[in-house]
């Protein structure tokens, strides 16, 4: 018996695979689509909490590129192929509209991460693409020429080409372990070894871990490195059991990172960082003319963020009697407290692990892609997308972006071969 020779056979699917095999299928080739979870799309389920950042609306190309660090010199072609624009327009032809939130982040207007996987179900069916779902490969056959099968289960697929989506090895519970490094590494690829990128921060401080649940939208971190101011940002910073998390964490993790090569970092977060010291006093003050025979416990709340009190009542303690009445707070006492509100402050044990990562940078080189198609140029039938690629980028939507446009280029060419 003849064994079937597909056009294309993508493995993986997920975001960019999923756009890679309904793309192949658009330009009319017969393209099978592997997939090793027993549906399609399970990162694409939870990404942005289950509402999904399907792009960033950032209309500066040069900008929104510059975001991918060192990647950007690489990516122009790709971009100018299907950048964020062209993503709108693919998901509102696929009726589904997409709305601009804070940050230039972009969601579809439903705010259900399983409508975007829906649109590519119906997206890869309407091509005619074969879908194996509970199909893991486990292995690619090659020789000289290129990839000769890809084994599945008892099975041998063959295609004329290949394209890898099997992502990095962020949250493994949704099947991404890293198969496609082993399967790139005996092909000829560089590997650079993942690690977390856009991860939460793991701290000791038990101030921290009091506020689980809690989060705070302007707040300004200082990251020090033995001491020495490393660098700040301002955002929202969200408290978990283990630490830090929230948008402006995410996107500090990766020079975090660096630093703890350095040695102890430690940081320091400001309560309310477009209040100058002597404002936050007077405001301070005039809390405290209104609450004299009250205790200090009992107002601090009204002094500091929402949500905060019970951690930095802890911070006190040791340094004010928290329990003394308002009218007894001595003058350095009360700069004590203001102090500490615009230093609260940190010690940063890690990064938490892939588990907990929205993002893991590593993977093949861009120097070893033809970016203008996204075909290996160590294997002439194999073309790679999305997170099997070496691009740090932050959150914001730039991920998601990465994946739709590698993979439609990557479903455009290997369908053009």
């Amino acid at each position: 018996m003849v064994k079937e020779i597909y056009d294309v056979v993508v493995v993986g699917g997920g975001a960019s695979g999923l756009m890679a095999a309904g793309r192949a299928a658009e330009r009319g080739k017969r393209v099978l689509l592997l997939e090793k979870n027993k549906r399609l799309g399970e990162k694409l389920r939870i990404t942005g909490g289950g509402r999904c950042n399907i792009t960033n609306a950032e209309e500066d190309e040069r900008v929104l590129l510059g975001a991918y660090g060192k990647a950007e010199q690489f990516l122009y072609s790709v971009f100018s192929q299907f950048g964020n624009k062209a993503t709108f327009a693919f998901f509102e032809s696929h009726q589904l509209p997409l709305v601009v939130q804070a940050r230039k982040r972009v969601s579809p207007a439903t705010e259900r991460a399983a409508d975007v996987v829906h649109t590519f179900e119906e997206y890869v069916h309407k091509g005619g693409v074969i879908v194996r779902t509970g199909s893991p490969v486990t292995a690619a056959t090659h020789d000289e020429s290129g990839i000769t099968g890809v084994v599945c289960n008892t099975e041998t697929y063959v295609g004329k080409n290949y394209i890898f989506a099997t992502g990095s090895v962020s949250h493994p519970e949704t099947g991404s372990t890293g198969d496609g490094f082993k399967w790139l590494e005996k092909l000829g690829h560089t590997v650079v070894k993942p690690t977390p990128s856009i991860v939460p921060l793991k701290v000791k401080d038990a101030w921290v871990k009091m506020l689980a649940g809690s989060s705070l939208t302007f707040m300004k971190i200082t990251f020090l490195a033995e001491g020495k101011k490393a660098f700040s940002k301002t955002g929202k910073i969200l408290f978990t059991h283990f630490g830090l998390s929230g948008p402006l964490i995410l996107n500090s993790a990766s020079a975090v990172s660096d630093l703890l090569y350095e040695g102890v970092v430690t940081a320091t977060i400001d309560a309310y960082p477009h209040t100058d010291l002597g404002a936050l006093e007077r405001s301070v003050i005039a809390v405290f003319d209104t609450n004299k025979n009250k205790a200090l416990k009992n107002v601090l709340k009204e002094v500091v963020p929402d949500g905060t009190a019970r951690g930095i009542l802890a911070l006190l303690e040791g340094n004010i009697d928290t329990a003394k009445k308002v009218h007894s707070v001595t003058k350095e006492e009360r700069k004590i407290l203001v102090r500490l509100l615009k230093a609260l402050p940190l010690t940063i044990e890690g990064l938490m692990g892939f588990d907990r990562a929205v993002i893991a940078d590593g993977g093949v080189p861009l120097e070893e892609i033809d970016t203008r198609t996204m075909r290996s140029k160590k294997v002439s039938n194999l073309y790679l997308t999305g997170d099997l690629l070496h691009i740090n980028r932050p959150s914001g939507g730039y991920s998601l972006q990465l994946c739709w446009s590698t993979g439609y280029v990557a479903g455009t060419h290997a369908a053009g071969r």
